[in-house]
């Protein structure tokens, strides 16, 4: 016999209202106690963990990654197929493993000039395969027992993306950016000893490898009588890019080229342009500061191409993501249309081909040219406004085309 409740209840476990913490109610009186909300919290993150390391999907497709790599970014074809079959094999080596064939790791190192997608390639990749991803940045890390953060906290930020979950942390990617800075310096430079550049290199090697590591439970530091999660790094993926700014003057030394005399070799301006990054071997890295043993663990060295003012302009506008379609979205929020000439995305991309920041550049430059409609968008919509427009004057700190729905048409500065 079903036992009828008078008082509001949780129609999961029965419980009165006045037995538990919290109870909430629904339409039709149904309810559910704080209890029992917990209870549904452990199971889907249980369920969560069970799904997680992707064991369902069989096989890994280069093409597929690169496809949705596409949609985001522009150009960089040879890192995005370089990237995509990288992770395709590391994850065949650590969900398919041979009791006969041990599959070695094979990290990459990815360089380039800065904004042209070193990050971003790393970040789709792990949104499309849904794995914890970290992004640490080089510049802070310094040796064991030094001010600053130890190599570890970069896998107790991994830890951290993943709930605290050890096991799905070490299916991840780690993402260590300006990696380049850590380049040991030349021995006349200083009488010191150098702990955030070749000796975070030192530090990084076994982890970078593959190994068991100890790291301190939570966001806390290292404390002898603290509590420690151990993480098996051998499957998780780093990814590290730098600029490595004058690599290219190493590169093209190594080359041969000749700038003056006699012997000098003439060059057209199209000749000069052509990314030298594509150049490299380890040689060169190991000139520019990094030491063998470091370079060593990373089987794929890519580099990213210096961006032209074509791909610039296709970046304005072609992503699924793109600058224009962010401001567009929010101007869309005060009721207001954003239109832009192609003259207009042509001079924006020549700007930032001038100030040689590649994509980043991009961003400043539109936020200078709209930051005056920003300030006044809700009361030009009081006012009638409807569209903006930005046209090539624009650009050049002129007014933009403002269309009213009223008769007239003004133009502000």
């Amino acid at each position: 016999m079903t036992t009828k409740h008078k008082d509001p209840h949780c129609s999961f476990c029965g419980k009165e209202k006045n037995t538990v913490e919290k109870l909430i109610v629904g339409a039709e009186d149904i309810g559910i106690c704080n209890d029992c909300v917990d209870l549904c919290v452990d199971i889907l993150k249980d369920e969560k963990v069970k799904k997680f390391p992707l064991e369902e999907k069989k096989h890994y497709n280069p093409v597929k990654i690169k496809d949705y790599l596409d949609q985001y970014i522009i150009g960089q074809d040879e890192a995005k197929i370089s990237l995509s079959v990288a992770v395709c094999q590391h994850f065949k080596r650590i969900n398919h493993p041979n009791k006969d064939i041990e599959l070695e790791k094979t990290n990459v190192l990815v360089l380039g000039p800065t904004g042209c997608g070193k990050t971003m390639l790393a970040k789709k990749i792990a949104e499309y395969l849904d794995i914890p991803f970290a992004i640490c940045d080089a510049t802070g890390l310094t040796e064991a027992g030094y001010v600053g953060d130890d190599v570890e906290s970069v896998l107790t930020r991994l830890i951290n993306v993943a709930d605290g979950d050890v096991e799905k942390a070490q299916r991840g990617i780690i993402y260590i950016d300006e990696i380049d800075k850590l380049a040991r310096k030349g021995e006349s430079m200083s009488i010191t000893r150098d702990v955030s550049g070749e000796g975070v290199q030192q530090a990084l090697l076994k982890m970078v490898e593959g190994s068991v590591c100890r790291v301190p439970a939570g966001d806390k530091r290292k404390h002898p009588k603290g509590d420690m999660l151990e993480i098996d790094t051998s499957k998780i993926l780093f990814i590290c890019g730098g600029a490595f700014v004058g690599i290219d003057k190493i590169i093209q030394r190594r080359r041969g080229s000749k700038g003056v005399g006699f012997g000098a070799t003439i060059k057209t301006k199209e000749e000069e342009n052509v990314d030298v990054f594509k150049h490299h071997t380890t040689k060169d890295l190991i000139s520019y500061g990094m030491i063998p043993e470091f370079v060593g663990r990373f089987g794929i060295t890519v580099s990213v191409e210096k961006l032209t003012e074509e791909q610039l302009v296709q970046i304005l506008k072609e992503p699924k993501n793109s600058l224009i379609k962010q401001y567009q979205y929010i101007f869309e929020l005060d009721g207001l249309g954003l239109t832009f000439e192609d003259s207009a995305l042509k001079e924006i991309a020549h700007k930032a081909t001038e100030l040689d920041t590649n994509a980043r550049g991009l961003k400043s430059i539109l936020e200078k040219i709209l930051l005056p409609y920003q300030f006044d968008a809700v009361d030009l919509r009081q006012n009638g406004l409807t569209n903006i427009n930005i046209t090539l004057d624009a650009v050049n700190e002129q007014p933009a085309e403002l269309t009213f729905e009223t008769e007239y048409n003004e133009k502000i500065k």
